[in-house]
């Protein structure tokens, strides 16, 4: 389970990283808070952000799950995928938003794999 703890701190990390470049582009772009638009770059990344935590919100618990009902390196592993993923995504979609796919697939990918696994874990529990 350290592997998959590590990935999971390096995905809040990640999150961060990305909020922390909202507020640089806030500033650099001068759109006072608490507006989220005026300028199409900080819209962007103000998206990325969004989009990372409704991410979030179904990575984490699906890689604890499916970690716990199969294997925790597997785990690891997609997580991995999914936070180099996310990179992907962010430099992609703020230099183009029309280049996203492949940063999107590497991140939505593994998460629904994670997803799955913990469903499939979870029901053959019940067993």
């Amino acid at each position: 389970m350290p592997f998959v703890h590590l990935v999971i701190v390096a995905a809040l990390i990640e999150y961060l990283w990305v909020a922390f470049a909202v507020g640089k582009a806030r500033e650099q772009y001068g759109v006072k808070a608490p507006a989220t638009t005026g300028n199409e770059i900080f819209e962007r990344n103000f998206r990325v952000q969004m989009n990372t935590l409704e991410q979030l919100i179904i990575f984490i618990p699906s890689i604890l799950m499916f970690a716990y009902y199969f294997d925790a390196r597997i785990a690891a592993a997609l997580g991995a995928v999914f936070v180099i993923g996310r990179i992907v995504y962010f430099r992609a979609y703020v230099r183009d938003p029309r280049s996203r796919s492949l940063g999107f697939a590497l991140s939505f990918v593994p998460m629904i794999l994670l997803l799955a696994g913990a469903l499939l874990g979870a029901a053959l529990a019940l067993r």
